[in-house]
């Protein structure tokens, strides 16, 4: 007899999620963000394109940046030391 009465408490427990998603799902369109939702679309080819290149060239960029500090700190650093006699 428990385990029928348990069976009903989880099957009440998963309609209750059921219907607390689709209530979340209607009031998307309402809150702070249903703007936006309703304006976005998916970007065509040709901006998905210039969008990686764009962000590809940053990340270039930003690990060349690195590299540089990398090259300074391993190798003119420690030449300059020398030539101040710090080290």
């Amino acid at each position: 007899m428990s385990s029928t009465t348990n069976q009903k408490d989880f099957i009440e427990k998963a309609w209750d999620l059921q219907h607390d998603l689709e209530a979340r799902q209607k009031r998307i369109g309402r809150g702070k963000y249903g703007r936006v939702l309703k304006m976005a679309r998916n970007p065509t080819n040709e901006e998905y394109a210039k969008t990686s290149k764009i962000t590809g060239l940053g990340i270039i960029l930003i690990g060349g940046i690195g590299f540089l500090i990398y090259l300074l700190a391993t190798q003119v650093a420690p030449w300059i030391g020398e030539l101040l006699g710090l080290m």
